[in-house]
Protein backbone atom coordinates (compact mmCIF):
# COMPACT_ATOMS: atom_id res chain seq x y z
CA UNK A 1 0.00 0.00 0.00
CA UNK A 2 1.02 3.62 -0.45
CA UNK A 3 1.94 5.41 2.75
CA UNK A 4 1.67 9.04 1.57
CA UNK A 5 0.59 9.25 -2.05
CA UNK A 6 0.44 7.10 -5.17
CA UNK A 7 3.96 6.26 -6.26
CA UNK A 8 4.52 7.51 -9.80
CA UNK A 9 7.23 6.05 -12.02
CA UNK A 10 8.43 8.74 -14.43
CA UNK A 11 9.73 8.29 -17.97
CA UNK A 12 13.50 8.63 -18.38
CA UNK A 13 14.35 9.23 -22.02
CA UNK A 14 18.03 8.34 -21.54
CA UNK A 15 17.05 4.91 -20.21
CA UNK A 16 13.65 4.32 -21.88
CA UNK A 17 14.15 6.04 -25.26
CA UNK A 18 11.77 8.59 -26.77
CA UNK A 19 8.29 8.52 -25.26
CA UNK A 20 5.96 6.83 -27.73
CA UNK A 21 3.46 3.99 -27.69
CA UNK A 22 5.92 1.35 -28.86
CA UNK A 23 8.52 2.22 -26.21
CA UNK A 24 5.89 2.40 -23.45
CA UNK A 25 4.55 -1.03 -24.44
CA UNK A 26 8.12 -2.36 -24.38
CA UNK A 27 8.76 -0.93 -20.90
CA UNK A 28 5.49 -2.32 -19.53
CA UNK A 29 6.12 -5.74 -21.11
CA UNK A 30 9.57 -5.84 -19.47
CA UNK A 31 7.77 -5.33 -16.14
CA UNK A 32 5.44 -8.25 -16.92
CA UNK A 33 2.38 -6.28 -18.03
CA UNK A 34 0.23 -6.44 -21.17
CA UNK A 35 -1.27 -3.14 -22.27
CA UNK A 36 -4.57 -2.10 -23.84
CA UNK A 37 -4.67 1.39 -25.35
CA UNK A 38 -7.53 3.80 -24.68
CA UNK A 39 -8.14 7.41 -25.70
CA UNK A 40 -10.29 9.51 -23.37
CA UNK A 41 -11.60 12.99 -24.31
CA UNK A 42 -11.17 16.02 -22.05
CA UNK A 43 -13.43 15.95 -19.00
CA UNK A 44 -13.81 12.16 -18.92
CA UNK A 45 -14.37 11.17 -15.30
CA UNK A 46 -13.93 7.79 -13.65
CA UNK A 47 -15.62 7.85 -10.22
CA UNK A 48 -14.40 5.72 -7.30
CA UNK A 49 -13.91 2.10 -8.30
CA UNK A 50 -11.53 -0.80 -7.74
CA UNK A 51 -10.24 -3.80 -9.65
CA UNK A 52 -9.81 -7.39 -8.54
CA UNK A 53 -6.17 -7.45 -9.61
CA UNK A 54 -3.19 -5.11 -9.42
CA UNK A 55 -2.87 -2.96 -12.54
CA UNK A 56 -0.68 -0.20 -13.87
CA UNK A 57 -1.93 2.94 -15.61
CA UNK A 58 0.47 4.55 -18.09
CA UNK A 59 0.03 7.95 -19.78
CA UNK A 60 1.30 8.58 -23.32
CA UNK A 61 -0.37 11.96 -23.99
CA UNK A 62 -2.46 14.40 -21.96
CA UNK A 63 -2.95 14.73 -18.20
CA UNK A 64 -4.93 12.60 -15.76
CA UNK A 65 -5.85 13.66 -12.21
CA UNK A 66 -5.54 10.42 -10.25
CA UNK A 67 -6.63 9.95 -6.64
CA UNK A 68 -6.11 6.98 -4.33
CA UNK A 69 -5.95 6.52 -0.56
CA UNK A 70 -6.91 10.14 0.03
CA UNK A 71 -4.02 11.52 -2.07
CA UNK A 72 -4.07 13.05 -5.52
CA UNK A 73 -1.47 13.41 -8.29
CA UNK A 74 -1.53 14.79 -11.82
CA UNK A 75 -0.18 12.14 -14.16
CA UNK A 76 1.83 13.55 -17.08
CA UNK A 77 2.97 11.91 -20.32
CA UNK A 78 5.38 9.08 -19.46
CA UNK A 79 4.01 8.57 -15.94
CA UNK A 80 3.06 5.10 -14.70
CA UNK A 81 1.17 4.41 -11.48
CA UNK A 82 0.48 1.04 -9.88
CA UNK A 83 -3.06 0.46 -8.61
CA UNK A 84 -3.25 -2.40 -6.10
CA UNK A 85 -6.18 -4.79 -6.43
CA UNK A 86 -9.14 -3.93 -4.21
CA UNK A 87 -8.07 -0.31 -3.62
CA UNK A 88 -10.62 2.41 -4.46
CA UNK A 89 -9.33 5.10 -6.81
CA UNK A 90 -10.68 7.65 -9.30
CA UNK A 91 -9.40 9.70 -12.21
CA UNK A 92 -10.36 12.61 -14.46
CA UNK A 93 -8.89 13.85 -17.74
CA UNK A 94 -7.75 17.39 -16.85
CA UNK A 95 -5.89 18.34 -20.03
CA UNK A 96 -7.52 20.22 -22.91
CA UNK A 97 -6.42 17.41 -25.23
CA UNK A 98 -7.42 13.74 -24.99
CA UNK A 99 -5.48 11.35 -22.78
CA UNK A 100 -3.83 8.46 -24.56
CA UNK A 101 -3.57 5.81 -21.91
CA UNK A 102 -2.47 2.20 -21.42
CA UNK A 103 -4.50 0.08 -18.99
CA UNK A 104 -2.34 -2.87 -18.01
CA UNK A 105 -2.60 -6.22 -16.30
CA UNK A 106 0.00 -8.88 -15.57
CA UNK A 107 0.67 -11.07 -18.59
Amino acid sequence: MFAKEPEVEHWHEAKDGPLNEANMRKKLAAQGYKAIKYVFPPGTDFPDHSHNETKKDAIIEGQFRFAMLGKEVILQPGDIVEVPGGVNHNATVVSSEPVVFFDTTRS
